[in-house]
């Protein structure tokens, strides 16, 4: 048989996705980068030399989905020279950065990453809780400062079990919080955008209601126009002396100024903060408090998180390139 005449398999295209981050954002580990590379044809305007606005445009008629890093914005300006867009993947369990309603406009599906973060991010939620009622990082810093042989006795803490805990945001993570929380005796209500027939916890229609009726007010939900700032200080009054805030969503989702003050004033019991309005800059008023926990926007970093992340982004992507349901839809 002539060679020429063999049955040459040809390899099978990738499908391509655009990467979108901000600069200064690290497209992701290099094991991470190599594995969603064996699976799509990558295009990263930043790894090219080219202008990045004429990268896009000469590539814009093959893109259909995007993958976003970090918090680079996806604004109605940004979608308008991928007139071929239909997929918007974003790597974090929030959307605020991406214009829902210009995607929308456009017929632009948007998924999120709050299915592989659920887990980890209920996890941190419940240990900042704890460390707060039980004083643990103040314990810490008391026995590594040495204090305890010189003051010999520490502050009391509180007991978790029996507390009156109101989640603010019933989703995927606020669905693990609560799972977490009933094992430990705690009480559950929420709120959330609507009630929830598949949630059999006391619903609430509003947050100062909630609040009114909770000892702990855990942060779950999604950072939008309405929920901006939706914990003031007239929720932090309704909560109470006693009551502690833990905050695992976004910084925005409070009052932040009202928070410091109500916390320095003793007007609520505590905090336990993994998120601030000003990404790395959390308020150095509430450095000395020791009913305070505060951790560096930490809560979805385990490895275990960015793998579960990883298999959710290609199973999203494949989905919508084999016209498949997708995984993780961002609802209206």
């Amino acid at each position: 048989m002539d060679s020429g005449s063999k049955d040459t398999q040809q390899p099978k295209e990738l499908p391509i996705v655009l990467v979108h981050r901000l600069p200064s954002i690290n497209f992701p580990p290099n094991s991470f980068r190599h594995r969603l590379r064996s699976h799509f044809h990558i295009l990263d305007p930043h790894e090219s030399p080219e202008p990045y606005d004429s990268f896009l445009s000469r590539h814009a008629h093959s893109i259909r989905a995007l993958i976003t890093f970090g918090p680079a914005p996806i604004s109605a300006e940004f979608l308008k020279p991928l007139p071929f867009l239909e997929l918007v993947v974003a790597t974090s369990a929030g959307v605020d950065h991406i214009d829902l309603p210009a995607c929308r406009s456009r017929g632009i599906v948007v998924t999120n990453a709050s299915f592989a973060f659920a887990e980890d991010v209920a996890d941190c939620a419940v240990g900042l809780l704890i460390d707060v009622l039980r004083i643990i990082s103040a314990a810490d810093r008391f026995v590594r400062g040495r204090l305890w042989p010189v003051n010999k006795t520490f502050p009391l803490g509180f007991k978790l079990g029996g507390r009156r805990v109101g989640i603010v945001g019933m989703g995927s993570i606020g669905s693990e919080v609560a799972k977490r929380l009933s094992a430990f005796g705690c009480s559950i209500a929420y709120t959330s955008r609507n009630k929830k027939e598949s949630v059999s916890f006391p619903f609430y229609a509003n947050v100062s209601d909630l609040a009114t009726d909770s000892d702990v007010l855990v942060l779950c939900c999604s950072l939008t126009e309405e929920t901006y700032r939706i914990i003031d200080k007239d929720v932090m009054l309704a909560l109470g002396k006693e009551g502690v805030i833990i905050n695992v969503g976004r910084g925005s989702l409070i009052e932040e100024k009202a928070l410091v003050q109500s916390l320095v004033q003793g007007e609520i019991g505590g905090a336990g903060l993994d998120v601030y309005e000003k990404e790395g800059d959390a308020p150095k008023e509430l450095f000395g408090l020791d009913n305070v926990v505060l951790s560096p926007h930490s809560a979805v970093t385990t490895p275990e998180s960015f793998e579960a992340l990883f298999q959710l982004i290609v199973s999203n992507l494949e989905a919508f390139f084999s016209n498949k349901p997708l995984v993780s839809v961002v609802s209206n």
